[in-house]
């Protein structure tokens, strides 16, 4: 037996709502309340949701099989209109979900008015946002991906390449470039397994659990559950359309990504000043200055760096969004999709722009890393593991090459320009091999503990990379 379909738009084409309200909003509160100009975004994610729910309204029998045809036929319809540039509603429809209910009418008559049977705008996009954002978060691990790759292609080139690490902004040890680069891959290959970890919490269905108390109509929540291809249902009314953890989360994802890509951002600025000069900046991911000509400029890092604000200040907005919430749905909830929205395309085109960037836009000048790396005093702590290895306690050891660094700068000289008369008279445990165990190569290379940037340790940390995502994914 069927049950007579009812919904919350009638024949009223003044307005949206019942017979309860007696006069139409007030002009500007009517513009104040639309969210069509931003939530437009979601039409092809309502326009899915919407079949679904259809097929399941006819296969419960809460409306007929012919009547589930013709409304999925009908917003096949709409969705080509839109693709096409033929459907445009304006501020009029308030929002997409109104929109495409009275585009649906118009095209399928009264049956339209059926679609939003057992239905409330509340679990409607609740279930459209998670639509969108799922497939927003596979894209953005594409482009994960795609950036993991440009560091990785990187790092096979510069394995030998030495660049000087730092702690403080202060000379630290010689690295392997590669183990450098390497160190950003780690971090976007956790961000492309936390995102992963959000989609699972992201792909939970709340349709069927109607403005907070479910509905007295028979519906199947797991059968449109599958057919959208969720992971599961919400198995609380109040929780399903008031639930926005899934976006906080998202949002702090984003943070993170931009955090990491900021991180980057800042050295590659620092490399391609003056002062470092260790990378140049190529035309095509540079720009020059008005009225200085000799200038490139690093745009490209400098916006990643201050776009990754923005995406701090949408997760921020959202936290203050929720914190004060009662149950269940309330209007605010309506703010929550520019600040998705706008993350979404932020880290995306960053991610876009920063592979660009490695992948063409700039290039290593090895001879001066070599020359970076052979004029300071980053090789000290391997003079005082040379002496241990001979013996020397660490500490004491330590404690004497402090003051051979004080002497050698008072001298002017670098550790390598010390003679062997002049080491053996700081220690007797000095000899000739003093000056290879400081070679900044060979710095680099004794350093082969797991993890290190010892040139055999990042050949195999370059394999594990590459079979991580091989296997993946």
């Amino acid at each position: 037996m069927q049950h007579s379909a009812s919904t919350s738009a009638d024949s009223n084409q003044s307005g949206t709502w019942s017979q309860r309200f007696e006069s139409a909003l007030h002009p500007a509160i009517a513009r104040f309340n639309a969210s069509i100009g931003f939530d437009i975004q979601l039409i092809e994610y309502d326009l899915t949701g919407s079949q679904a729910h259809a097929k399941m309204l006819a296969h419960t029998g809460i409306i007929s099989v012919d009547e589930g045809e013709q409304l999925v036929a009908g917003l096949e319809q709409i969705r080509q209109e839109y693709r096409t540039g033929q459907f445009t509603p304006g501020i009029e429809a308030e929002d997409v979900h109104f929109a495409v209910e009275r585009r649906l009418t118009e095209l399928v008559g009264d049956v339209g008015k059926k679609l939003h049977t057992a239905r409330s705008r509340n679990d409607q996009v609740g279930t459209d946002t998670r639509l969108y954002l799922r497939s927003q978060i596979q894209l953005i691990r594409e482009r994960l991906r795609e950036f993991q790759a440009v560091l990785l292609t990187l790092a096979e080139q510069n394995v030998e390449t030495l660049i000087p690490g730092y702690t403080h902004l202060q000379r630290a040890q010689p690295l392997s470039l590669a183990h450098h680069l390497l160190a950003y891959f780690e971090m976007a290959q956790r961000d492309w397994q936390r995102l992963g970890e959000i989609y699972q919490r992201v792909n939970v269905s709340p349709l069927g659990s109607g403005a907070l108390a479910g509905t007295t109509f028979p519906i199947d929540r797991h059968y449109t559950a599958e057919l959208l291809n969720f992971g599961g249902v919400y198995a609380n009314s109040l929780d399903g359309v008031s639930d926005r953890d899934f976006a906080i989360e998202f949002l702090c994802a984003s943070s993170i990504i931009m955090v990491h890509l900021s991180r980057l951002s800042e050295e590659v600025i620092l490399w391609a000043s003056e002062e470092f000069r260790f990378i140049t900046l190529k035309d095509s991911c540079s720009t020059g200055s008005s009225i200085m000509p000799q200038k490139k400029n690093p745009d490209v890092p400098e916006l990643v760096r201050g776009k990754t604000g923005r995406v701090f200040g949408h997760l921020q907005g959202l936290l203050v969004l929720m914190k004060g919430l009662p149950l269940a749905y309330n209007k605010d909830l309506q703010e929550d999709k520019e600040a998705l929205f706008d993350a979404v395309l932020t880290v995306q085109s960053c991610l876009e722009a920063m592979t660009i960037l490695l992948r063409e836009g700039m290039e290593f000048r090895r001879d001066r890393l070599q020359a970076a790396v052979s004029e300071d005093f980053s090789n000290a702590t391997d003079v005082a593991d040379y002496l241990a290895t001979k013996g020397v306690p660490f500490r004491e050891a330590y404690n004497l090459v402090g003051k051979v660094v004080k002497t050698s700068l008072e001298q002017g000289k670098l550790l390598k320009d010390l003679t062997l008369e002049e080491w053996q008279a700081l220690h007797p445990k000095f000899e000739a091999d003093i000056y290879s165990a400081i070679d900044p190569r060979q710095v680099v290379a004794a350093r082969n503990s797991y993890g290190g940037t010892g040139f055999d340790q990042v050949r195999q940390a370059l394999k594990s990379a590459q079979e991580r995502i091989l296997d993946e994914g």
